[in-house]
Order: structure tokens, then sequence, then C-alpha cells
């Protein structure tokens, strides 16, 4: 298979996983309810209603930097954040985002391949008619 036939290819499959990525992403997000919150009570501030997520209160935040510093801190943050990337409407989205991450990875790919060199088998033939 030359070079061309590959790059071919490879620029057919992103498309097609471009495609697939989006419109997937798209029927999970139309289809997904919105998770519901994980409310341990409400905050009235100025009038106004706002939940308090246990992970968002203060009590939690400082038992967990105490047992774990604030490094555990972070990671219990990143712990959540990535957690609700697999929930809901956000699935929709992270799925669309890999499909165009995934897609933009082929097509740079096929696009930084070399153009067909000549194969090296014709020349040798040639000088071997010719000696």
């Amino acid at each position: 298979m030359s070079n061309a036939e590959l790059k071919q290819r490879l620029h057919r499959y992103s498309l097609i996983i471009l495609l697939a990525g989006l419109c997937s992403g798209l029927l999970v997000y139309l289809l997904a309810e919105d998770v519901p919150d994980a409310s341990l009570g409400y905050v009235i501030v100025n009038g106004t209603v706002y939940p308090l997520a246990t992970q968002d209160s203060k009590k939690y935040r400082r038992e967990i930097q105490r047992f774990g510093g604030k490094t555990a801190l972070l990671f219990d943050d990143f712990s959540r954040w990535f957690g609700e990337l697999w929930q809901g409407k956000t699935l929709g989205k992270t799925l669309a985002g890999i499909g165009i991450l995934l897609s933009l990875g082929i097509f740079l790919f096929a696009y930084s391949l070399d153009p067909d060199a000549p194969p090296d088998g014709e020349d040798r033939r040639e000088r071997d008619r010719s000696g």
C-alpha cells in the first residue's frame, strides 16, 4: 500500500470517527438528565437560597486536609471533577471531545506521512539490464 492510499484511508477514518463522536455526544447530551445535587443543606445569602453540597462544606474540607494535607484536597477535587465527566449531560460533552481529539490525532498523523518515493527495486533492475 502506498502512502497516498494510506493517507486517504486515514483521512476517511478520521472523518468517520469525528462524525461518530459528535453524533454520539449530541445524542447522549439530548437524552441525558441532569445529575441531581448531592446537597447537604442550604445556605441563604441576602434572601437567595444556595444548595450546599457535602464536599463544599468547611467541615468536610477541613477533615480531608487534616487527614491528608493539601495534596489530599487537590486529589479529592480532581477525583470529583473526573467522576462528573461521566455522568448526565457532561458525558455527551466528554464523548464529543474524545471524538474530536482522536480524529485530530489520526488526521495529523496522516498529514505527517511523507509522499511516495520511487521504489528502490525498479532502479536496481534498470542497472542490472544495462550492466
